[in-house]
């Protein structure tokens, strides 16, 4: 036999296994919902990002913000991907997740962190009103800003954040998916 027969026999050898990957430190997937593919990630077991857009910038921020061990690791998101697919089919009015705010800015994070508590399911409030909320009552523009780049949509609901004439004002899904959010909670 020769070498290179030799190393082609070990390499199909029946008890050969594909090698193992250990956990990633920030492990994410991609996942379709009605509103559209959004990339879902945890890192020690906190949602870190359950955004919409582009993939490899979304992977690139949390290789930066939380660890350059990003892997796509779908089976580590199954309880995400469930609470989010039981939400968005009326099923779950809230999610039992831990979040972690890794990629929002220190503004973002004063307006996310407690804009679960001031809009509850099916209600809405306005970015002038969060921006009462925290303090900040000219900056009604810099929240719906903060809001448009929210890291962890839906899972935190700036969704329910409104122009203070009731128009639907931007959203990183789109407008339809703030729409398709606002319905379904309305509904339910």
């Amino acid at each position: 036999m020769t070498d290179l027969e030799s190393r082609l026999a070990r390499l199909t050898a029946p008890d050969l296994k594909p090698p193992v990957l250990p956990d990633a430190d920030v492990a994410y997937t991609l996942h379709d919902t009605p509103i559209g593919t959004m990339l879902l990630a945890v890192a020690d077991g906190r949602v870190v990002a359950s955004s919409f857009g582009d993939e490899e910038t979304i992977t690139n921020r949390l290789a930066k913000a939380v660890s350059p061990r990003v892997l796509r690791q779908p089976r580590a998101l199954d309880d995400v991907r469930r609470q989010l697919d039981e939400y968005l089919a009326g099923l779950r009015h809230e999610f039992d997740l831990q979040v972690d705010l890794a990629l929002a800015t220190p503004f973002q994070r004063l307006v996310l962190e407690d804009l679960p508590r001031h809009t509850s399911y099916g209600a809405t409030t306005t970015y002038g009103a969060v921006a009462n909320e925290i303090d900040k009552p000219k900056a009604a523009r810099a929240v719906g800003t903060a809001l448009g780049a929210n890291p962890v949509c839906v899972v935190v609901p700036c969704h329910r954040v409104i122009g203070s004439n009731g128009a639907l004002t931007g959203y990183a899904g789109g407008l339809d998916a703030k729409r398709f959010l606002l319905n379904l909670e309305a509904k339910n």
